[in-house]
């Protein structure tokens, strides 16, 4: 099932104990005002029907790698920001306990082709993980792909992988510095030997092997002109088959949709391999579907006839299609049609739950079903028939997602992972209901010494919102805390093990993760509740959230930090133009921060199902009240700010967060608190990233909201490069 899989598109984480009654500041912040570089502002304005808008800071929108202008503002900006962080006693700290929490054997669930399986694993702190391959369960491993010689950098970067159906061939993603554009190769499994194929030109695209394994589907944009290939709007993709051991010119096109340019097209085929199943979008919420018959006359079978609805493939014996949707079922449920029959007659076959359905696999003769009760996973096994089998005994209240394999084996694996525990890989059978351990980390700490509680809250307008709040067990009365939250394009937060996470909490800090509208935690109409003209919400429950820890002694008077990504950059932006006075600290990364241009850029016209559509008069006077850019308020005593963007984003643009910086600074600062930009190089929307990068950028962060939030964090001796070495 694909429930919200598009929304890969945008975007789709011993110390000391202190009880605080307030905040004990740190000693590293500079005694002075900062200094902020020049930036030009330029007079634009332009139109919007009759809406006037300014945009003084367009110029910061041309790519650093082609306008000198901008690299040398980068430039500045980055030598202003790292000489700050420098400065701040916590850093060592941070980074030294999250090498050590980084450092412990990751392995991702694995993949059976053939009688092999395809694994990734880490070794701890290698830069990118690496493909294992086993012939047969108890054979022994051998690496199959090592990309970390790629590059002497680590950025390059192995973005997938898919096996042919008899394991004998494997097609794989190759990311270079976080771009979202790929390269497709092949290799031969047995002997590891690359072959001559070679695909580019490729971006949110999956791959589909033909049954016989003479070749793949996959999709791909138009070749473009290399100034525009990391900021240029992504129109006409189309699927494609692949012979292997032909060029990509002699590529067949399979599927494409001329009359709309803007959709984003792609394919997968069917379990018996006679059929392809085509997925159409024009943004994110919703996709229309069809079944091509491969031996047939190649016209399309359409099963979903618009964009409104999430309708999604989960499996077929024969002409009888089974499809996971919200349309007449906003929280998820699952239907089959007969395709040979000229009404295409829907008959429901798992109907809709209290729980929300987010995801669907046909494996050995079943339907595992993978819910959301209150943002914890349960996984149920039905029949085709959609008769209950039994509930999957998972291990606890976290995190469970995988269950892939095939309707002829009854094999499937799944990952389980909670706050303060890493994920477990499980081998679990269909037939019998008999789950095992396949893989468990080895890590430097014990998962019991943590605890995690949910509450419920009210939201400006009366909604009943979800939190998570999880800290040391030791820790105890008010003290500086995170809050983390998304809000947007379905997607769900749920309970997951992040290094990072864990190194706050061992500092002595809480962090809590607020399950706010636009999400997708329970279903469709809380999505619908955050989206276009009820964005507002989201902003709203999150400040409810602050509110309540601040009111129920989770945090400290003065020691609430918040953070997002993406779209969640974008609440963290809106938050603190709407509520600087309840935020102490902020961290907004790679945000969508100018919500009246975000559709001129790359992927940004996609998110329109749930950011409106900026070329209209209403939508953009509603955007106008909180896009973040445009709102920053002269003579506001702002909290101390920390934007991260990187230079190969070519998701959310860096040009998004160079003209919010650019705002809080000449029209915001200066003040008594930072207002930084953080601008990683050779690095993109996230994806990709080496692991050491990922923890220089985790440590300046928390180092940051630390120092900003009173967090009394351990200060650790420089002279130390790996927590506990010497």
């Amino acid at each position: 099932m694909r429930l919200a899989a598009l929304t890969a598109i945008l975007l789709a984480s011993t110390a000391c104990t202190t009880a605080y009654d307030e905040p004990a500041m740190t000693t590293g912040e500079p005694e002075m005002t900062m200094a902020y570089p020049d930036t030009v502002r330029q007079d634009v304005t332009y139109q919007v029907g009759s809406l006037s808008v300014e945009d003084p800071y367009r110029w910061l929108e041309a790519d650093v790698r082609e306008e000198p202008a901008v690299a040398a503002w980068v430039e500045a900006q980055n030598e202003l920001t790292f000489d700050y962080l420098e400065t701040l006693p916590q850093r060592n700290y941070f980074k030294q306990r999250m090498t050590a929490l980084y450092d412990y054997e990751r392995i991702g669930a694995p993949s059976e082709k053939g009688g092999r399986y395809f694994y990734s694993k880490n070794d701890g702190l290698q830069p990118q993980s690496v493909l294992y391959v086993r012939d047969g369960m108890d054979g022994g491993e051998r690496v199959l792909i090592d990309p970390n010689g790629w590059s002497e950098d680590g950025a390059t970067a192995l973005a997938g992988s898919v096996a042919s159906d008899d394991g004998s061939k494997l097609a794989y993603f190759i990311q270079d510095g976080g771009s979202d554009w790929r390269t497709i190769e092949v290799l031969d499994v047995a002997t590891g030997e690359k072959l001559s194929d070679s695909i580019e030109w490729v971006k949110f695209s999956g791959l589909s092997w033909a049954k016989d394994g003479s070749g793949f589907y996959y999709s791909r944009f138009p070749a473009t002109e290399e100034g525009g290939k990391f900021t240029g709007l992504n129109t006409d993709q189309a699927v494609y088959f692949h012979a292997l051991g032909t060029d990509q010119s002699e590529d067949k096109l399979v599927f494409a949709r001329p009359d709309n340019p803007d959709l984003n097209n792609t394919a997968s085929v069917s379990d018996d391999g006679r059929y392809l199943v085509t997925s159409s979008s024009t943004g994110t919420d919703g996709w229309e579907t069809a079944v091509i018959d491969l031996e047939g006359d190649g016209m399309p079978i359409v099963i979903e006839p618009g964009v409104d609805y999430e309708t999604s493939y989960v499996g077929n014996a024969g002409t009888t299609f089974y499809f996971a949707t919200n349309r007449d079922a906003l929280r998820g449920g699952v239907f089959k049609v007969d395709i040979a029959d000229p009404d295409l007659a829907r008959e429901w076959v798992i109907a809709e739950d209290e729980a929300v359905l987010s995801g669907v696999s046909h494996v050995g003769g079943h339907l595992i079903a993978n819910y959301l009760v209150d943002v914890k996973s349960e996984a149920r096994v039905y029949d085709m028939d959609g008769d209950l089998v039994r509930t999957v005994d998972l291990p606890g209240i976290g995190s469970a997602g995988g269950f892939g394999g095939s309707p002829e084996k009854s094999e499937t694996f799944y990952a389980f992972s909670s706050f303060a525990q890493p994920t477990t890989i499980y081998r679990y059978d269909v037939a019998t209901g008999t789950s095992n351990v396949w893989a468990a980390p080895d890590v430097p700490f014990d998962p019991s010494d943590y605890v995690t509680e949910q509450v419920f809250y009210e939201s400006k307008d009366g909604t009943r919102v979800p939190m998570f709040i999880t800290r040391r067990a030791d820790v105890e009365g008010p003290v500086p805390t995170l809050l983390y939250a998304y809000g947007g394009f379905n997607i769900s937060v749920t309970p997951g093990y992040n290094p990072v996470r864990l190194a706050w909490l061992d500092a002595g800090g809480a962090y809590a993760v607020a399950n706010i509208r636009g999400g997708g935690e329970y279903g469709k109409a809380w999505h619908d509740g955050g989206r276009r003209f009820n964005k507002q919400n989201v902003f709203d429950d999150f400040a409810a959230a602050g509110e309540w820890l601040k009111a129920n002694g989770v945090t400290t008077p003065k020691g609430l930090a918040i953070e997002g990504r993406s779209n969640g950059g974008l609440l963290i932006g809106a938050s603190m133009n709407q509520r600087p006075d309840l935020y102490d600290a902020g961290h907004a990364a790679v945000g969508v921060m100018d919500m009246l241009r975000f559709d001129r850029f790359t992927a940004g016209r996609y998110w329109v199902d749930d950011y409106n559509y900026p070329q209209q008069e209403r939508d953009a006077r509603y955007n106008l009240a909180f896009s973040p850019y445009h709102n920053v308020e002269a003579e506001t005593d702002y909290p101390a700010i920390l934007v991260t963007t990187a230079d190969t984003d070519d998701r959310v643009v860096p040009g998004h967060s160079f003209k919010y910086v650019a705002a809080l600074q000449e029209v915001a600062g200066p003040g008594d608190d930072p207002l930084l930009i953080r601008i990683e190089t050779r690095a993109g929307h996230g994806s990709g990233k080496p692991t050491d990068k990922i923890i220089e950028e985790a440590a300046d962060v928390a180092a940051f909201l630390a120092e900003h939030t009173g967090l009394d964090v351990p200060i650790a001796d420089p002279a130390l490069n790996m927590a506990g070495g010497e």
